[in-house]
């Protein structure tokens, strides 16, 4: 993705797959990242035009897991 902003978060390990495949289903907000899968650390390439839409699905990602933004 051309011209994104990047977004980093800390979530549960066992929670990355999920994450991803809910941004896959969103196709073209984001594109999820692994940076250090044992810590839990992703990344989030967001289009600028879809910043609101991420960021809502982040907080509805947060009802079932742990999610802090770094």
């Amino acid at each position: 993705m051309r011209n994104t902003v990047r977004k980093d978060y800390r979530v549960n390990k066992s929670g990355i797959g999920f994450i991803k495949f809910i941004f896959e289903a969103h196709e073209g907000v984001a594109v999820v990242s692994t940076v250090d899968a044992k810590q839990g650390h992703i990344m989030l390439s967001v289009s600028p035009d879809c910043l609101d839409t991420a960021a809502m699905i982040i907080d509805e990602l947060r009802e079932e897991f742990q999610i802090h933004e770094l």
